[in-house]
């Protein structure tokens, strides 16, 4: 690498003399990210044109995130995430065809392994918050319904707090379940109306948010992952479209597709079929998956 020429150093050709420096016998696809890298990121100091304390104290907030990561808490994930890189990293990693419903991202919360249940349980499992009925469809882009899905759903509780932040307050598995559509495609089961809340800011990046005037809330939200034979993987979200935080969800994980209504159910008819307790709210969303051919 070293007698490659190059040139010297200037302001002008910086980007042109760093990126000379990558061998010929580099892998294709890291010389192609440096180089991307290399030419953006100075394109951006000589746009912003930084003091050397300015620079000093970019490096000082990416070393205290890195001290803040470790296996549980992963702070350049959540650099990621209030960047908006993760969902633009999503959304190239998983466009879909024109009908398909639209991801969006996984969380930190998934939890492999939950046991199956039948389909109509109820996965609120302390029976806190205001009980809430989830029902839909899984459909092809034909519009035929999907035999066989799993369907892998959590969500928090009515204070904002899923069930592994709460050890020993929730029950294991609390607002969480596994179920398989049959031959019509359809799904129920019923939950807890969720609630927004904070995406952990008690770091480098939550001290970057309140720098920016950002605050740290999803709004309201349940995730799902749909996995079926000869079908994409669709891992994604429901929104409640009347939450205080859905134009300003601090990880940019809305889109428009993903908004459900969240109906309040108080019709004493309704409630006697449905065999509740008294008024619930009622989600009613279907989900369409692209075919893997």
């Amino acid at each position: 690498m070293g007698d490659r020429p190059q040139g010297y150093f200037t302001e002008e050709n910086s980007t042109d003399v760093v990126t000379s420096q990558i061998a010929d016998t580099t892998e294709p696809r890291l010389a192609e990210v440096m180089g991307a890298i290399t030419r953006h990121l100075h394109a951006a100091v000589k746009e912003i044109e930084p003091t050397q304390e300015e620079w000093l104290q970019a490096i000082k907030f990416l070393t205290k995130t890195g001290h803040k990561s470790d296996d549980w808490r992963q702070e350049f994930i959540l650099l990621s995430d209030i960047m908006g890189v993760s969902m633009l990293v999503d959304a190239i990693n998983n466009r879909k065809p024109s009908g398909a419903s639209e991801s969006t991202v996984l969380g930190p919360f998934h939890v492999p392994d939950v046991p199956q249940s039948p389909m109509g349980a109820n996965i609120c499992l302390d029976g806190k918050g205001h009980p809430m009925l989830i029902k839909g469809r899984i459909l092809d882009i034909e519009g035929a319904p999907i035999d066989g899905c799993k369907i892998d759903v959590w969500q928090t509780n009515d204070d904002g707090f899923y069930d592994v932040q709460q050890k020993g307050i929730q029950p294991d598995f609390n607002l969480r379940g596994v179920f398989q559509t049959g031959a019509d495609g359809v799904y129920h089961f019923w939950g807890a109306k969720p609630r927004f809340y904070p995406i952990p800011d008690d770091g480098p990046v939550g001290q970057l948010l309140g720098a920016l005037g950002r605050h740290p809330f999803r709004p309201a939200h349940l995730h799902y992952i749909l996995e079926a034979q000869g079908f994409e993987t669709l891992v994604t979200h429901i929104f409640d479209p009347d939450d205080e935080y859905i134009h300003s969800d601090a990880v940019f994980g809305v889109k428009e597709s993903l908004l459900a209504k969240f109906d309040l159910i108080k019709d004493p008819k309704r409630i006697a079929a449905e065999q509740a307790d008294g008024p619930f709210y009622e989600v009613i969303h279907d989900f369409v998956l692209a075919d893997t051919a």
